[in-house]
C-alpha cells in the first residue's frame, strides 16, 4: 500500500494520479459551499451516471448477440482491495502506536517534562492562533494536498539547489548559534568559586589518667 501511496505522489501514472489529485481538491474545495454527505452523495451519483449507461449499453448488446456478455467493468469488480490478516494487524499496530506515541509527547509537553520543548510548543500554539484567524482547518487541508503532490516531485526534479540551500541555511543556523553562545559566555558572571574545607584540628589528647593512689 506504501507504494502505491508512493507512486500516485510522485505521478508515476500520469492518468491514475491527475483523477485522484483533481478529485480530491474538488471534493475539498465543494466542502465551503455544501456539507459532507451532500458532497458524497453528489460523487457516488456521478459515478452511478457512468457506470449505469455504460452497463445497459453492454447489456443491450448481449441481448442483440453482439457482445458475449462480458461485464465492462470486469476489472474493477475482480481488483481485490481487501486486506490480509497480517496485513490488518501491522495496520493496526501502527495506528496504536502512533496514538500512544501522540498522547505520551502531549503529556510531556503539557505537564513540562522539558523546559525548552514546552516554550516551543507554546509558541507553536500562539502561531497557530494567528493561522487559525487568516484560514480554516479545511483550508489548511486543501494545502496539504496540494503540497503532498506537489513538493515530492519538485525536490525530486530539483534536488541540487534544494540541497545546496538547504546546507547554506544548516551553516547560517550553526552560525547565530555560536554567536549566541559566545556573547553568552562573555556576559555570564564568573562562577563563584568553591569554598576550601579547613582541616579538622588535632582531637584533645586524652588527660593523664591519675596515679594509682598507694
Amino acid at each position: 500500500m506504501a507504494t502505491k501511496l508512493v507512486d500516485l505522489v510522485y505521478w508515476k501514472n500520469m492518468r491514475k494520479t491527475g483523477v485522484v489529485f483533481t478529485g480530491l481538491v474538488i471534493g475539498l474545495a465543494s466542502l465551503f459551499q455544501l456539507s459532507t454527505i451532500t458532497v458524497l452523495s453528489h460523487v457516488f451519483l456521478g459515478i452511478l451516471c457512468i457506470t449505469f449507461p455504460l452497463r445497459l449499453y453492454y447489456k443491450l448488446l448481449e441481448l442483440l448477440r453482439w457482445n458475449p456478455g462480458v461485464h465492462p467493468l470486469q476489472s474493477y469488480l475482480e481488483y481485490d482491495s481487501s486486506l490480509t490478516d497480517k496485513d490488518t494487524v501491522m495496520l493496526v499496530e501502527e495506528v496504536v502506536l502512533l496514538i500512544a506515541f501522540a498522547v505520551t509527547e502531549m503529556k510531556r509537553l503539557l505537564f513540562i517534562d522539558n523546559m525548552i520543548d514546552s516554550i516551543k510548543f507554546v509558541l507553536l500554539l500562539y502561531l497557530l492562533t494567528y493561522v487559525g484567524i487568516v484560514a480554516n482547518g479545511l483550508t489548511l487541508v486543501i494545502a496539504a494536498v496540494i503540497a503532498v503532490f506537489s513538493l515530492p516531485l519538485l525536490y525530486k526534479k530539483q534536488q541540487v539547489p534544494i540541497r545546496r540551500m538547504v546546507r547554506t541555511s544548516k551553516n547560517l543556523v550553526k552560525k547565530i548559534k555560536s554567536v549566541y553562545v559566545s556573547l553568552y559566555e562573555s556576559i555570564r558572571p564568573p562562577a563563584a568559586p568553591e569554598p576550601t574545607t579547613k582541616p579538622a584540628p588535632p582531637a584533645a589528647s586524652a588527660p593523664k589518667q591519675k596515679a594509682k593512689s598507694k
